[in-house]
């Protein structure tokens, strides 16, 4: 069973210039807040791209639908779904943060259906896995305090937001946790790009990602952004400009 996630399809007004692309956007996050106000969307249909954005379970705008699994394999079989349906062909991907791990799976289990794999933020771990969910159930329902830095640090993105319901997020978390990220297990074959701030602490371990593409053969290229942070390095014009190169524009 495919989840029904919110899509909305981006035309370009200019001569298509290649792929569709699809945009996944980060935990507590959203399309519009990861990719459409850091104005990815307009560079890229400026580009001559036509785009896919998708919200995942619990976010965005109406954020309570998609009740059933949502575990990443789930996910993933739900973004094949879409780029089916849609008939364009092959697509390209740019994930960021948990939409990079995403993404990766995405492409490694459909290479089919992707051309090029962009992820921007990403680790070799799960950027969920050492978030201490009772905790963070706990300070919401009673107000206890969070100990954890970690958590505390993904409550107060999450909690940043208003249209985020964390209760949602929650369930979202407990999912991802159920199926543990190895990207070792499936690489995808598909050109990537991996993109990070140097200052990313959660993106240290990014050159594993990297030494597992050059392992299997994988064309791949890496690109660190001085001075920026896993918080703002998606807003980077370098990010984007480079995202385009890398796509043929």
């Amino acid at each position: 069973m495919t989840l029904d996630l919110n899509l909305r399809v981006i035309r370009t007004n200019a001569e298509v210039s290649g792929p569709s692309v699809l945009f996944i956007h980060g935990f507590a996050s959203s399309g519009e807040l990861n990719w459409e106000r850091s104005r990815w969307l307009k560079y890229f249909t400026d580009a001559g791209r036509n785009v896919l954005l998708v919200d995942l379970p619990g976010h965005g705008k109406d954020p309570h639908r998609n009740e059933g699994n949502w575990a990443p394999s789930q996910i993933r079989q739900s973004l094949a779904a879409i780029v089916m349906e849609l008939d364009e062909g092959p697509v390209d991907v740019i994930g960021y943060s948990l939409g990079s791990r995403l993404a990766w799976e995405f492409a490694a289990f459909n290479p089919d259906l992707v051309e090029h794999l962009i992820m921007g933020g990403p680790g070799a771990g799960d950027p969920l896995a050492a978030f201490n969910l009772a905790q963070a159930q706990a300070n919401v329902t009673s107000g206890e305090p969070i100990n954890d830095d970690y958590t505390a640090t993904i409550m107060k993105i999450a909690s940043a937001e208003p249209s985020n319901d964390l209760t949602t997020l929650f369930e979202l978390i407990e999912a991802i946790k159920s199926e543990p990220y190895d990207p070792a297990a499936k690489i995808p074959s598909v050109p990537t790009l991996l993109v990070a701030g140097d200052q990313d602490d959660l993106a240290t371990t990014m050159p594993r990602l990297r030494r597992l593409l050059r392992d299997a053969g994988t064309a791949n290229e890496v690109l660190w952004l001085a001075g920026r942070n896993h918080a703002n390095a998606v807003t980077s014009r370098e990010f984007k400009e480079k995202a385009l190169d890398f796509l043929g524009n």
